[in-house]
C-alpha cells in the first residue's frame, strides 16, 4: 500500500467510524477482513475481539457506506487526472477536490472543465466575446451597447452589438452556472427552502384520476416523506404531473433572492451606472436558465435517493421480520391454495417437508361439492396424520378458511388447528426453475399448496427459495433502483439465516447459499455429497466437498448444524476453531461434554475471564458458554396463529366499531398494513398505532405480528378500511395523508398502480397544500440590498 493510499484508507476509516458510532481502529480492522472476502454475519459473529464488537447493522452499514467511499476517491481520481491533462490544475483547485465530501461537491468542482457539447458560451468565447463579458463587469461605468459595438465581427459571426452581447452575457451565465462556491451555495439553501410543486397536466384530470390529491399539491422538500416523493416521480413518470421545485413558499421574493446571490457573488450593484441593468438581467437568466433547472434536477435526483433508500429499508425490515416468523415446527401440515372456478388446490407434507400427497377440490362456485370436498380433506388428514391446516390468504381464502373449520368439526380426533398464511411469491415459485426440479412431475398449480404447506412449517427454510423482490412486503418497491433493492434484500436474507443457522443433513440447496461463505455452486455440491454418501457426521466432513476448501468452511461451519452426530458441539453455533476453548472447560471442569451441553445450571456459574486466551477474549468465550447453556436456540418466537372473526369474509361485513383479530402484513413509513381476513388489509395509521407518541411504526409493531384492531371508517366502493390499535377509539376519527391510505402491496406495487395519493379529499374536503415560510435571512436583505438603486 502506497503512502497515498494508506492516507486515503485512514480518511475513510475516519468518516465511516464516525458516522457508525465506532472508532477507526474498528472500521480498519472490518474492512480489513471484508477485503479478505469474510462475510459480515461471519464477522459479527466469530471476529468481535477483532472489530470490537461490531454488531451486524454497523457492519452493514460500513459496508454501504465503504463502497459509496471507495467510489468517491475513485471519481476525485479521476477528476483529478481529467483536470490536469487539460493543463489546468492549480493547486488550489487541488486543494478543494481532495477537500470536496461528497459526489455533489465533487461534480460541482469538476463541472467548468468537464468535456460536454459545444455551448453558446463556447462559441462566444471563441468569437473573441470573452473581454466583452468581462470589461462590462469590471467596469459597469461602460454603456454596453456602446463598448459591445468594437467587437463586432462579420467573419467570427457577430453580426451586431445585439449578437455581441447575447453572447458576452451567454458565458457570464455558464461562468456563474458552473461556479462550485455559489452552486454548492444555492444548493444548500434551496434544499433547506425548497418547495416542490405538482401540478396535473393539462387534459389529464380523468386518465390520471388515481392522483388526483397531487393535482395541486406543495410540500417542503427537506419534510417530505419518502413514499410521498415516490408517488409524485411515479406521477410525473407516468405524465399525470408536473413538478416543480419553488425556492420558498413566496416563489417571486424566493427567486428575487437567488438572483441576489448571483450578485453578490458576482460583485454586482445596482447604482445606477450604465450596464448595470444588463447586468443584472444576465444574473436573472443566470438563476432561471441555469442555476434553479441545474439545482432542481440535482435536488430531485437527492430526494428520490433518499426515498428509495427509506423504501428499501422499509421493505428489508419487513422481509425480515416475515424471516424470522416463527416456525410451526416439524408438524405434517395439509396445504390448501384457495380458488373457484379452477379448484382448491391439496397438498400434503409430512413432518419433514417432504410431499405426500396432492389433490384438487372444487367445494365452491360454480361446481359447490362442498361435502364431497370435506370427504376428500378427511381422508388426506387421517392417512398422513396432519396437525396444521394451512390456507393462502388470496382469493376465495375465507371461503376455504369456513371449509377448513368444518373438516376441523368433521374430524375433532385429529385435533387438527388452521391457520391462514401469506401465499405471497408462491405463484413464482411455482413457476420457477427450482420447483421444477424439486417437483419434476407436479403439476405448475399444485406446487403453490406445498409451497404454503411449507412455509408454515418454517417460513425461512421456504421463503428463501423465492426472490426477495416476489414476496411483495415493500412500498413503491417498483420504483426504486432494482439493483440497490436486491442487494439489500439479500443482504437481509443472508442475516437472517445465518442468525438462525441450517441444519446441514435437511436444508435444500437455496437455504444452503444463503450460508455465509457458500456460493449456488458449492451449495449443490453439499447436496450432491450428502445424496451421494448419506447425512455428514461432523462438520469436518464438509471438506470432502468438491470446491469447498479451509477458507469457505471458516465462513460457513459456524453457521451449520449437524443434529446427532459424533460431534455434541456441532450441534451448536461454536465455530469449530473454538472447540478448543471447550476442551479447557471440560478438562478445568470434569465434566464430558455431553454432560455439560444443555445443562444450564452448572453453565450459567462458569466466569468467561477464565478461559479466555491470546486469540479468544471474553465476547466470544462468552457466545461460547451461552451456547453451551441452549445449544442451538432459534431466535424466532413462539409459534401462534390469529382467529379471523366468523361472518366476517368480506370488506361489505365490515362495520364501524367492530374489534377484530389480525396479521400484521406490511409496516410502512405512515403506519401498519392488517390482514383482518376480508381480503383487502386495513390501514391503522401511524398516530392510531398506540396511546403514546409513536415516531417509527416498528417501534410497536413489525409483520407478522398478531394484534386486536378496531374498525373506523370503511369505504366499501375505495376498498378502503381504516383501523385502530386504540381500542377506545371511536369511529370516524380516521386520520391519514396522502399515499398513506392507498400505498397497498400489488406484487409490491400500492393497489391500483399509483392510488397513493388522497389524504383529506378521502373524507370530504380539498387537500390542503403543505407549505413552509422561506427562511429570509440577513443573506436575503443584503442580497436585495446591492439590487436597489443607491
Amino acid at each position: 500500500m502506497t503512502e497515498i493510499s494508506a492516507a486515503l484508507a485512514r480518511k475513510i476509516a475516519q468518516t465511516i467510524a464516525t458516522e457508525i458510532g465506532a472508532q477507526p481502529a474498528q472500521v480498519v480492522a472490518a474492512v480489513g477482513l471484508l477485503d479478505e472476502g469474510a462475510t459480515v454475519p461471519f464477522i459479527a459473529r466469530y471476529r468481535k475481539e477483532v472489530t470490537g464488537g461490531l454488531d451486524d447493522t454497523q457492519l452493514r452499514n460500513l459496508e454501504v457506506r465503504l463502497g459509496y467511499l471507495r467510489e468517491m476517491e475513485d471519481r476525485r481520481a479521476a477528476i483529478l487526472s481529467s483536470i490536469a491533462e487539460q493543463g489546468k490544475l492549480t493547486d488550489e483547485l487541488r486543494g478543494d477536490i481532495e477537500a470536496a465530501d461528497s459526489k455533489s461537491r465533487l461534480e460541482d468542482l469538476y463541472l467548468p472543465y468537464k468535456q460536454k457539447r459545444r455551448t453558446r458560451a463556447q462559441i462566444a468565447r471563441e468569437a473573441g466575446l470573452e473581454p466583452l463579458a468581462d470589461g462590462l463587469l469590471e467596469d459597469p461605468t461602460r454603456v454596453p451597447e456602446e463598448f459591445a459595438a468594437t467587437f463586432v465581427d462579420a467573419d467570427k459571426g457577430v453580426a451586431d452589438a445585439k449578437a455581441a452581447l447575447e453572447g458576452a452575457r451567454a458565458i457570464l451565465i455558464e461562468r456563474w452556472g458552473e461556479d462550485a462556491a455559489l452552486v454548492g451555495e444555492l444548493r444548500t439553501w434551496l434544499q433547506e427552502v425548497g418547495v416542490i410543486r405538482a401540478k396535473v397536466a393539462e387534459g389529464k384530470e380523468t386518465a390520471g384520476e388515481k392522483f388526483r390529491d397531487y393535482f395541486d399539491h406543495a410540500e417542503p422538500l427537506a419534510k417530505i416523506p419518502s413514499h410521498r416523493m415516490l408517488a409524485l416521480l411515479r406521477g410525473r413518470r407516468e405524465e399525470f404531473l408536473g413538478l416543480d421545485l419553488d425556492p420558498g413558499s413566496d416563489a417571486d421574493a424566493g427567486h428575487l433572492y437567488a438572483e441576489g446571490r448571483v450578485a453578490l457573488h458576482a460583485g454586482i450593484a445596482d447604482q445606477g451606472r450604465a450596464a448595470d441593468a444588463w447586468l443584472r438581467n444576465a444574473c436573472r437568466l443566470a438563476w432561471k436558465a441555469k442555476l434553479h433547472l441545474h439545482l432542481l434536477i440535482d435536488l430531485f435526483a437527492q430526494a428520490r435517493e433518499r426515498a428509495e433508500a427509506d423504501a428499501i429499508a422499509v421493505f428489508g425490515d419487513n422481509l425480515k421480520d416475515l424471516l424470522l416468523a416463527a416456525p410451526a415446527g416439524p408438524k405434517a401440515v395439509l396445504g390448501l391454495d384457495p380458488g373457484l372456478r379452477t379448484g382448491v388446490k391439496v397438498a400434503v407434507v409430512d413432518a419433514t417437508g417432504k410431499l405426500v400427497a396432492t389433490d384438487t377440490i372444487y367445494p365452491h362456485e360454480p361446481r359447490r361439492q362442498w361435502d364431497q370436498s370435506l370427504v376428500s380433506l378427511r381422508k388426506l388428514c387421517q392417512a398422513h396424520g396432519v396437525q396444521l391446516v394451512a390456507i393462502g390468504n388470496g382469493t376465495a381464502s375465507r371461503e376455504t378458511d369456513r371449509l377448513a373449520g368444518d373438516l376441523l368439526k368433521l374430524a375433532p380426533e385429529l385435533k387438527m388447528q388452521k391457520i391462514v398464511v401469506s401465499e405471497a411469491g408462491a405463484s413464482v415459485y411455482s413457476a420457477s426453475e427450482l420447483a421444477a426440479k424439486e417437483f419434476p412431475g407436479l403439476d405448475v398449480s399444485l406446487r403453490g399448496a406445498v409451497s404454503i404447506a411449507r412455509r408454515l412449517q418454517d417460513p425461512l427454510a421456504e421463503l428463501v427459495k423465492i426472490e426477495p423482490k416476489a414476496i411483495g412486503v415493500g412500498q413503491y418497491q417498483h420504483d426504486v433502483d432494482q439493483y440497490k433493492l436486491a442487494r439489500a434484500l439479500d443482504a437481509r436474507v443472508e442475516d437472517c439465516v445465518n442468525a438462525v443457522g441450517v441444519d446441514l443433513n435437511t436444508a435444500s440447496a437455496p437455504l444452503l447459499a444463503r450460508v455465509s461463505g457458500l456460493s449456488s455452486t458449492v451449495a449443490g455440491n453439499i447436496v450432491t455429497h450428502r445424496d451421494a454418501n448419506g447425512p455428514f457426521k461432523r462438520r469436518k466432513d464438509l471438506l470432502k466437498v468438491p470446491r469447498l476448501g479451509e477458507k469457505t468452511f471458516e465462513q460457513c461451519a459456524g453457521f451449520l448444524r449437524i443434529a446427532d452426530g459424533d460431534e455434541p458441539l456441532d450441534a451448536s453455533a461454536v465455530h469449530p476453531e473454538a472447540y478448543p476453548v471447550v476442551e479447557r472447560i471440560v478438562a478445568a471442569t470434569g465434566k464430558p461434554i455431553r454432560a455439560l451441553v444443555g445443562d444450564a445450571g452448572f453453565v450459567r456459574t462458569l466466569k468467561a475471564r477464565e478461559f479466555t486466551d491470546e486469540r479468544f477474549g471474553e465476547p466470544t468465550v462468552r457466545d461460547i458458554l451461552a451456547e453451551l447453556e441452549k445449544p442451538g436456540r432459534d431466535p424466532r418466537p413462539e409459534f401462534r396463529a390469529a382467529v379471523f372473526a366468523d361472518g366476517i369474509e368480506d370488506i361489505k361485513d365490515l362495520r364501524e366499531g367492530m374489534i377484530l383479530e389480525g396479521v400484521v402484513s406490511n409496516v410502512a413509513a405512515f403506519g401498519a398494513f392488517v390482514d383482518i381476513g376480508v381480503h383487502q388489509d386495513g390501514l391503522v395509521h401511524i398516530s392510531a398505532l398506540s396511546d403514546k407518541y409513536v415516531k417509527d411504526p416498528r417501534e410497536v409493531v413489525k409483520a407478522g405480528d398478531i394484534v386486536k384492531v378496531k374498525v373506523l371508517e370503511v369505504d366499501v366502493a375505495r376498498k378502503r378500511i381504516a383501523l385502530t390499535r386504540r381500542l377506545d377509539d371511536a369511529p370516524g376519527q380516521a386520520t391519514s395523508r396522502p399515499g398513506e391510505r392507498d400505498a397497498r402491496r400489488d406484487g409490491g406495487r400500492p393497489a391500483g398502480g399509483a392510488r397513493e395519493g388522497r389524504g383529506e379529499r378521502a373524507r370530504g374536503g380539498p387537500a390542503r397544500p403543505q407549505q413552509q415560510a422561506a427562511p429570509f435571512n440577513s443573506a436575503m436583505a443584503d442580497a436585495l440590498k446591492g439590487l436597489r438603486r443607491s
